[in-house]
Formats: C-alpha cells, sequence, structure tokens
C-alpha cells in the first residue's frame, strides 16, 4: 500500500501515487443543515464524482464534513441565510475541463441532497484546487 510501510515496529513513509492520496474533500456547512441532508450518501456521491472527472481509485477519496457553527453573514444580512463550500485538494495534472467539470456536477449534486429551506436562502460554492506534491504524505496504518 503507498503511503506507511510497518517494518518491525517502524513506519516508513513513501512518496504517495496521486491515485492512492487524493482527493482530499472537505465540506463546511451552517449548523442549520445539520438535519437537512445524509451526509454519507453526499460523500458517496461527492467520491463518486471525484473517481469519474479526476481518474483516481475510489479508495483514495476521502472525504469529511465540518458543520460550521459560526455565524452565517452574506452580503448585509446576517439571518435567513444558510452556506454549504466544497473544497477539493488534488494533485496537479487534471486539466482545467476536468476541473470546470467536477466543479459543475458538484454544484448540481448539491442541489439535490440540498434544497433551500422555505424562507432561508442556500448559498453554495465549489473549489477546486492543486496542492503540493512534492511536500504532502499520507499514512493508513491498519489495525
Amino acid at each position: 500500500m503507498p503511503g506507511a510501510r510497518r517494518t518491525a515496529g517502524a513506519v516508513t513513509h513513501a512518496r504517495p501515487s496521486p491515485e492512492a492520496q487524493m482527493p482530499q474533500i472537505s465540506v463546511d456547512y451552517s449548523a442549520n443543515l445539520a438535519d437537512a441532508f445524509d451526509r454519507r450518501a453526499l460523500g458517496l456521491a461527492l467520491n463518486q464524482l471525484a473517481v469519474k472527472f479526476l481518474t483516481v481509485a475510489p479508495d483514495g477519496c476521502k472525504t469529511r464534513f465540518r458543520r460550521a457553527d459560526e455565524t452565517v453573514v452574506v452580503g448585509e444580512r446576517a439571518e435567513g441565510q444558510d452556506l454549504v463550500l466544497v473544497d477539493f485538494q488534488i494533485f496537479p495534472g487534471r486539466s482545467p475541463e476536468a476541473k470546470a467539470g467536477l466543479t459543475e456536477a458538484v454544484l448540481a449534486l448539491l442541489a439535490e441532497h440540498l434544497p433551500a429551506a422555505p424562507g432561508r436562502r442556500l448559498h453554495t460554492a465549489v473549489k477546486v484546487v492543486d496542492m503540493d506534491s512534492d511536500s504532502y504524505r499520507g499514512t493508513t496504518l491498519d489495525g
């Protein structure tokens, strides 16, 4: 397995292959949305889109959800606003078209999984950025 290898109790770190270590996907969402969507279902769907658009191994997709308990302020309105931000961190080498295709597909997916609540406005955004593959390392440890 790329990443960490155990040798007589020691862990060694190998340079990760792009397919095994990415993407790293983070979904930040307003606390008001905590009961409004199935995070596991959305996470699995995000992983499937990453495989399709980024040509990565399914097991390399790592998605986490972070509930933002802070107040969401958009423009001059502090009330009635919800926010979902999805960040993909990937190794360089994907075309601008692949990144744009992923972004558009994720926005459509968010619309399916997260309808705006009555009387509220839902803001969604997706960002796909290249991370530094020279300095990134990851490990996988089995127990």
